[in-house]
């Protein structure tokens, strides 16, 4: 009965939930579907068209974030574990790096441009070309609107 103060009254330990279903440590807000769509747009004219630059993975997205190199990182919410990802937002709020999320791991990889059948918990912009400026731009409000 000791261990009875341990135990938490909030719904899922206290974690951020969609609906019912609690988010992972990793993700500080949540991105609306319409929102997520464009991210996936601007992924894919940076990697698979060729407007821009993209480091892919969660390492990369790291080294990337620390050394503040990353324009924007983009993060997948169905990564297990979270804490894989739990550090970036913070390194990301410490080098002022935009950041935001999309649902799907194996989407994000294929929006990079990556082989079918793989999976990428996250991707750094590092570049953006002139011609894909304005998509960035457009992401980029989106997160100063969901993070503020």
């Amino acid at each position: 009965m000791e261990y009875a103060a341990f135990i938490s009254v909030m719904p899922c330990g206290g974690l951020p939930t969609r609906g019912d279903v609690p988010m992972s440590v990793h993700i500080v807000f949540e991105t609306p579907q319409d929102v997520q769509e464009q991210v996936y747009e601007m992924v894919k004219s940076l990697g698979k068209d060729g407007k821009g630059r993209l480091k892919k993975g969660a390492n990369e997205v790291t080294k990337s974030a620390e050394r503040g190199t990353a324009q924007m990182v983009v993060m997948a919410e169905n990564v297990n574990p979270g804490e894989l990802l739990a550090h970036i937002p913070m390194i990301c709020k410490e080098k002022e790096i935009p950041f935001i999320y999309v649902e799907d791991q194996a989407y994000l990889a294929e929006a990079a441009g990556m082989s079918t059948g793989t999976r990428t918990a996250a991707i750094a912009v590092m570049q953006v070309e002139k011609d894909g400026m304005d998509r960035f731009n457009e992401v980029k409000s989106h997160f100063e609107t969901l993070s503020s």
